[in-house]
């Protein structure tokens, strides 16, 4: 089977109608510098009249109440506490969409980790651990292993693929049968935790971005989003191989649902927004582990 050509791909931000569009909501007036490097969903560098230079980011068909509540709930409590991640400077309701105007934090993203990266991304989630024990309105990390997530984690573009494809959607859901739809925990998530989202100068991570999806949850579910984030990357010789060590350990309540979840998440990704080739390396992985 082929993928139809009608799965919808994720809306990508428009930097320009959205700085008008904030500043007659706000009265803040932003000029466009230009987009910022990777993602899938996109952010745009932003400056301030007195040229003080931010992060402009959106979350479509969602309020700002949802993501007060949850995402920016978790990273601001992280900033506060020190943790390297940015601070939110405005956050306003636009049209359907949540937008949000960070920090811009120093360093540029990597394009892998060397043994000394992976220390310090290590040290980095080992950081979470605990953090949101005392906030537990924060919502739960969905995992989506038996229903579609809002715009990614969609089951059917597998079910349609391929027959390789419908027997990994299989799996995944039976997993969701075996554990709780959302990832227990009183830790913070990052829930996109990868070189793309590490900031580093000279070697040395310097911040982590991104926090879109952040919820509470067990950490170690961000190591297996950095497992999925080094497939395919340039990294040193024995990096994946210790991060495979070290998922070995893993209780199987905590790995075997965050393989599933990043399993669904990548492949439905890739059916929808990536070249045929691209989705049997995504397939090779997720089947390692599901």
């Amino acid at each position: 089977m082929t993928t139809p050509p009608s799965w919808g791909r994720a809306e990508r931000l428009d930097a320009e109608t959205l700085v008008a569009a904030l500043y007659d909501e706000t009265g803040v007036r932003l000029t466009v510098e230009g987009p910022c490097p990777g993602g899938q969903v996109g952010a745009a560098y932003v400056r301030r009249p007195d040229g003080h230079r931010s992060v402009l980011k959106w979350r479509p068909h969602t309020t700002v109440a949802e993501v007060r509540s949850g995402p920016l709930a978790v990273s601001e409590i992280l900033h506060a506490d020190g943790f390297p991640c940015p601070a939110t400077e405005l956050a306003a309701q636009v049209g359907h969409a949540a937008v949000m105007v960070q920090e811009l934090l120093p360093g540029t993203t990597m394009d892998g980790l060397d043994h000394h990266g992976l220390d310090q991304a290590l040290s980095l989630n080992e950081a979470l651990t605990g953090r949101l024990a005392d906030h537990p309105g924060i919502p739960q990390l969905p995992l989506y292993l038996r229903s579609d997530g809002p715009g990614y984690c969609l089951h059917e573009p597998l079910r349609r693929h391929s027959a390789r494809g419908a027997a990994l959607e299989r799996r995944i859901v039976a997993v969701g049968c075996e554990y709780p739809d959302r990832l227990p925990g009183s830790d913070a998530v990052h829930n996109d935790f990868h070189p793309g989202n590490f900031l580093a100068e000279e070697g040395e991570i310097t911040g982590v971005i991104d926090w879109d999806g952040a919820a509470r949850g067990d950490c170690r579910f961000d190591l297996v989003t950095l497992r999925f984030g080094l497939h395919g990357t340039r990294g040193a010789a024995g990096v994946t191989a210790r991060l495979d060590a070290l998922l070995d350990t893993l209780p199987p309540e905590v790995l075997r649902p965050s393989w599933a979840h990043m399993s669904l998440r990548m492949t439905d990704w890739a059916i929808r927004h990536f070249p045929p080739a691209e989705v049997e390396t995504w397939l090779n992985l997720a089947e390692r582990g599901v």
